[in-house]
């Protein structure tokens, strides 16, 4: 197999079977990230010259094989090692209905390669490879638009599914790459259709865009160049909303939010994230100025007149959860985002001296389930938006705090209750509703330092109680 990816011992053999019956083909993804350097996570195979009994009966001996469906002509293969991989019949599609599931398929075993290729939504996805001689099958050019960067549709029937341009929003930040101007026409045309979608779908294509990009601002240029950024009107808004030169001399708000999302994804914070975490970062740094719009305005400051957003933190949060909530976002998702933009400019507390101890941990009580060490990300992406600004006094600002934040051991976690029910209850007290205003005094206390442990903490609750 000299010019293919490597392969698996276990697809090999899988491949080596399926040769016997039929003429398979590695396709999609897999073959566009080899080419582009990048370790295939995902290998599809696609076999044409035989039918569906026949392709099941070749890949039976290796593992379980599921029916994704019959009329679709899709095998899943379960080895036993763990791994799986899809199987697939050549087919046609046909438009029958509204949205994106509104197709007739029908396998067809005789397609050959640039018909089979035709119905894929880009023509980097459209190359395929033939595992045994390496040689690539590239009818629409997509080896040449990679080299290019450039995101073009591979034929007219693009235009029938919508979900394909959300596919373009993420496919351009992933890989950094532009869309073809001929491709953001038909994009435009296409984008009334987004009320077809169901919202799951436009969740799993944002859900890429925050967990797996390299250039997020690309996602943001794709939906501006298509039309389809209406369809989210928080992140809208922020285009063409001015921001005070002096502070921000890269441009409006829509300017400075990219520029933040390509500083984030740069950072180890984000990079060395688990994908729970990449998502939570992003999604915050996009919504962190979600409240200037509604709060801009022109006012004097150090003497002259300026544009300044005096509240746009507290003003994100409802934008924040509305925006969250319209692309179908997990429920527990909103807490944890909302907490870090309402909070992106607490590192500001300190610019007149250390922070304090207590405001530390009121701060980490306020962020959980987030924590400061996520918002000391958010804070330097913020700070990072703002070329040719050099930003070290507002970094030497987010490392105090994160390093007061260590000091205290809450860089990571809230700070928890110490004096808990169950010690109201060793002092003979009997649960009812006078607890409750007692542990929260007692919370407090602990949050302003009247002490640090659970001896200090019954110390304090004794006379309280007196």
């Amino acid at each position: 197999m000299d010019g293919a990816p490597p392969l698996p011992d276990d697809l090999r053999a899988m491949l080596e079977s399926v040769r016997r019956v039929g003429r398979p083909r590695l396709v999609g993804g897999g073959v566009r990230d080899w080419l582009l350097g990048l370790a295939p996570k995902d290998f599809d195979i696609e076999v044409a010259g035989t039918d569906f009994e026949g392709l099941r009966r070749a890949l039976s001996p290796f593992g379980a094989t599921d029916i994704v469906g019959r009329s679709f002509g899709v095998v899943k293969v379960r080895a036993g090692n763990g791994s799986e991989y899809d199987f697939s019949l050549p087919r046609r599609e046909s438009k029958t209905g509204a949205g994106h599931r509104g197709f007739a398929v029908e396998p067809d075993p005789n397609l050959g390669d640039a018909e089979a290729a035709a119905r894929r939504d880009f023509t980097v996805n459209s190359i395929s490879l033939d595992p045994f001689t390496g040689a690539l099958i590239d009818p629409f050019n997509g080896r040449a638009d990679l080299r290019a960067r450039i995101l073009r549709h591979t034929s007219s029937a693009f235009s029938e599914d919508p979900l394909r341009v959300l596919r373009g929003f993420q496919l351009a930040s992933r890989f950094d790459l532009r869309l073809a101007p001929e491709t953001a026409a038909l994009c435009r045309e296409m984008a009334p259709a987004f009320a077809e979608l169901p919202l799951e779908r436009v969740w799993g294509e944002w859900d890429k865009w925050a967990v797996q990009s390299v250039r997020p601002s690309r996602g943001l240029e794709v939906l501006e160049e298509t039309g389809w950024l209406r369809h989210f009107p928080e992140v809208a808004a922020l285009r063409g909303t001015p921001q005070e030169p002096d502070w921000h001399p890269e441009g409006d708000v829509m300017d400075h939010t990219r520029l933040c999302l390509d500083a984030l994804v740069s950072l180890e914070g984000w990079a060395a994230s688990q994908a729970g975490r990449r998502r939570m970062l992003s999604f915050a740094v996009l919504a962190h100025d979600f409240g200037k719009p509604p709060t801009t305005e022109r006012a004097e400051k150090r003497g002259a007149m300026r544009w300044v957003s005096p509240g746009h933190e507290s003003a994100g949060g409802p934008l924040t959860d509305s925006f969250l909530h319209r692309i179908g976002a997990p429920v527990g998702l909103a807490p944890p985002v909302r907490a870090l933009v309402v909070h992106h400019l607490a590192h500001h507390h300190g610019r007149t001296g250390d922070f304090t101890d207590a405001q530390v941990r009121r701060l980490a009580r306020k962020l959980s389930p987030a924590t400061i060490d996520d918002l000391a990300v958010v804070m330097t992406a913020d700070a990072l938006g703002r070329p040719p600004l050099a930003p070290p006094e507002i970094l030497a600002l987010i490392e105090r705090l994160r390093g007061r934040a260590l000091h205290l051991a809450l860089e990571a976690a809230a700070p928890r209750p110490i004096i808990l029910g169950r010690h109201l209850i060793a002092m003979g007290r009997r649960p009812g509703p006078e607890f409750k205003p007692v542990l929260d005094a007692a919370f407090e206390a602990q949050l302003d330092g009247a002490f640090t442990d659970e001896a200090g903490g019954l110390g304090w609750l004794r006379e309280r109680l007196k």
